[in-house]
């Protein structure tokens, strides 16, 4: 199946500066995270023939241009079904159609299969690029650094088994909503698995040693700067806290924790 990946600028707090916006198939097309309209991806929309669009989740920057080309091109937009709401909150528009995790497309002699993937948003999915293809793993995964997973809205424990499952399905490479293509995936999915037990054991033993508010957790946890980038910390300690209270390591009551020691 043809798959192209085109680079657009937009608002967007990725080190990239820029989200992927993908054209999977032919004729028929499925245009994925239109984030913006530019003159690259016009002319990639112009050469296909656009029958659907779909979002990996409908974060700001990733659905800039939903509706220009879903006017333009007279495609059918889709949302996960029971957060339709969200769809038309970041798009401004009521989707089409629904869908679900197992849902599939069919384009010419090849199909797109929809895969549960929340953690980074709740509706966040992946998109299968035939059996045993590609996956396009929106905020999931990045070749280089980490993904944010930020309370409210995101669930540590959903991101780590998101994480497992797409190592278990070993792709053979994932095309990510920022960033160049992930050519080995499982070296990627055990880095950033990795990296969030690291960040686990260090928000643990920070409140095992007595740090009870958030800015003190977030004081003992991170050792790096965090200029320009201390809200985005600060939701994932609290993601991180309430993962740990879930699991009974700790007590947390959304402003200060207590080490199940005590």
């Amino acid at each position: 199946m043809e798959l192209t990946r085109c680079s657009v600028s937009v608002p967007t707090r990725a080190p990239t500066g820029q989200t992927n916006a993908y054209l999977l198939g032919d004729d028929p097309a499925v245009l994925v995270d239109p984030a913006a309209r530019t003159d690259d991806l016009d002319r990639l929309v112009a050469d296909r023939e656009v029958e659907h669009i779909l979002l990996t989740h409908p974060h700001r920057d990733h659905v800039g241009a939903v509706t220009e080309y879903a006017d333009e091109t007279g495609a059918t937009c889709w949302a996960r079904y029971g957060r339709e709401d969200r769809f038309a909150d970041a798009t401004g528009r009521e989707p089409d159609r629904t869908f679900t995790a197992g849902t599939t497309l069919s384009l010419g002699e090849g199909r797109l299969r929809m895969l549960d993937a929340p953690g980074h948003a709740p509706d966040h999915v992946a998109v299968e690029a035939g059996r045993g293809g590609p996956i396009l793993c929106g905020d999931c995964a990045f070749r280089e650094g980490s993904v944010v997973v930020g309370a409210p809205e995101g669930d540590m424990r959903a991101y780590v088994s998101t994480l497992r499952r797409l190592w278990t399905t070993d792709p053979p490479a994932l095309w990510p909503g920022h960033g160049p293509v992930i050519e080995s995936p499982r070296e990627t999915l055990e880095r950033l698995l990795a990296h969030r037990t690291r960040r686990e054991r260090k928000v643990l033993a920070a409140v095992d040693e007595g740090n009870e508010t958030l800015a003190a957790i977030l004081e003992s946890a991170y050792e790096k700067d965090l200029s320009g980038v201390r809200d985005l910390a600060e939701a994932t300690v609290v993601a991180h806290l309430e993962k740990l209270a879930v699991e009974g390591r700790l007590e947390w009551d959304g402003e200060r924790a207590r080490s199940r020691t005590d």
